[in-house]
């Protein structure tokens, strides 16, 4: 009975969100498929052939074809991996993130046309029925594996939650006031009123279907230079690689957005990403001991250079 009621389900929502016709449900000229593809190739820092191939089980033929025509629609764009020359890197054009822009406003719209009638309270059993499917069927089989973690971009909700979270956290760990609520509530607020999406961005890591981390990309005040921002992963997400994730994807987007630097500063009290920043390159350029958040601490300022410093004019608004 529980297999019959599994497939039973499957068909149901299959024709609720489109799949079937899925380019057409959204007015876009994607299937289900090659949405998928460009959404990976946005959110994930992972974005050599080998690695979608696998995340997405796809066939390798398939997910050839597929980026031959992404590449001869500008879509795309490969070449080398850096890290390994026999495998295949493959990243955005311009035109590409358009695209999957497009893709997500028509995706979110389509859910709220969906949840339209759908009280506060049933929207809460929704929530809790879908967690439990993906806790219950997404967790690992093997023993030692790790569970999947999605970088997305933020939904509403999530920069609120960011803040809060960055607010509760470092009270906890580190016994900060509010002074550090507020700071990071300004950050947040000037992000969310006013940002360029070609030039800065905010990731979420999502591990089975809630947030656990956030790290933001913005526009320094020095020329061609972007500023790594909020980097904070929950307590018990920690040691499964996702601050790393955020902050590769963060240096990934700013060396792709043509920015020569990407700065940022820190405490160093905060030791953990402090290592993180090392491990991707950063360099310490300049530290100071100050009195901030109700505490004596020792900020400090990191840079990793992007590019050479005659590569290009690159962006130079100031944040």
């Amino acid at each position: 009975m529980t297999v019959q009621e599994i497939r039973a389900f499957n068909r149901f929502y299959t024709n609720l969100i489109g799949a079937l016709d899925y380019g057409r449900h959204l007015y876009t000229p994607f299937t289900l498929t090659e949405a998928r593809v460009l959404y990976e190739l946005a959110h994930s820092s992972r974005t050599d052939a080998a690695d979608l191939r696998a995340e997405l089980s796809l066939d390798a033929g398939h997910l050839s074809r597929l980026l031959s025509r992404f590449e001869k629609d500008g879509l795309v764009e490969r070449a080398p991996s850096e890290s390994d020359p026999r495998r295949q890197r493959i990243t955005l054009t311009k035109d590409g993130r358009a695209a999957v822009v497009l893709q997500e406003e028509r995706s979110q719209q389509a859910v709220r046309r969906m949840l339209d009638g759908v009280g506060a309270a049933e929207e809460r059993e929704l929530l809790a029925a879908m967690g439990t499917v993906r806790r219950i069927l997404g967790r690992p089989r093997e023993e030692g594996r790790r569970p999947g973690v999605l970088l997305r971009d933020p939904v509403p909700g999530d920069l609120g939650l960011m803040v809060h979270r960055n607010a509760a956290l470092y009270a906890a760990e580190y016994g900060w006031n509010a002074e550090y609520e507020a700071l990071v509530a300004r950050i947040v607020a000037d992000y969310a009123q006013d940002h360029d999406p070609a030039l800065e961005r905010v990731w979420v890591a999502e591990l089975e279907g809630r947030p656990v981390g956030w790290v933001m990309c913005v526009r320094d005040a020095a020329p061609a230079t972007a500023r790594l921002r909020l980097l904070l992963v929950e307590p018990d997400a920690r040691g499964l690689g996702i601050g790393e994730g955020l902050v590769r994807a963060c240096v990934g987007f700013a060396r792709e957005a043509g920015y020569r630097n990407l700065v940022l500063w820190t405490n160093d009290v905060l030791k953990a990403a402090r290592r993180i920043y090392q491990r991707e390159g950063f360099v310490l350029t300049a530290e100071e001991p100050h009195h901030s958040y109700g505490a004596d601490l020792v900020g400090q300022d990191w840079l990793l250079r992007l590019r050479p410093q005659d590569g290009g004019p690159g962006p130079d608004r100031p944040a």
